[in-house]
């Protein structure tokens, strides 16, 4: 296992069923690590504002052929290695997008996504200043989290 923090490791936020069941690399470049290393630590601050429950990453990087395969969008921030999916046992989705917004944790972007999971950003590149975005996405469409 490759740590990127210290709860988080390269393997865990670049698994992809998707890449696992085709045999597709989804092996990151050298920014995209960087990138990754970022969210890490942004999900470190995520397991301390969620009490130290587990934070399990769904879905992390994703290389263009796993990201296509996954229907997403080529401007995902998941295709630079910014963007995690994630769930905490124990809370509901929409109580770690609170407890995030709560914390005050910088990040770029959260999404309570079909209240099935969370997305949480950073910037896509080190020097751009978070966002502070706080949207839900269902099938209603996109609007501001409230």
């Amino acid at each position: 296992m490759t740590p990127l923090s210290a709860n988080f490791t390269l393997e865990e936020l670049t698994r992809s069923e998707a890449a696992d069941r085709n045999g597709w690399d989804n092996t990151p470049d050298e920014q995209e690590m960087a990138n990754l290393k970022r969210l890490a630590e942004l999900l470190q601050w995520v397991k301390m504002v969620v009490g130290g429950k587990p934070v399990m990453v769904n879905s992390g990087f994703r290389s263009k052929l796993v990201n296509d395969a996954v229907g997403s969008k080529d401007t995902s921030q998941h295709r630079l290695g910014c963007a995690a999916d994630i769930r905490v046992p124990g809370m509901t989705p929409r109580g770690v997008v609170e407890a995030c917004i709560a914390g005050r944790i910088g990040f770029d972007q959260i999404i309570l996504e079909y209240s099935s999971w969370t997305h949480i950003s950073v910037p896509n590149t080190p020097e751009a200043a978070p966002r502070d975005s706080k949207l839900i996405i269902d099938k209603q469409g996109v609007r501001p989290f409230s």
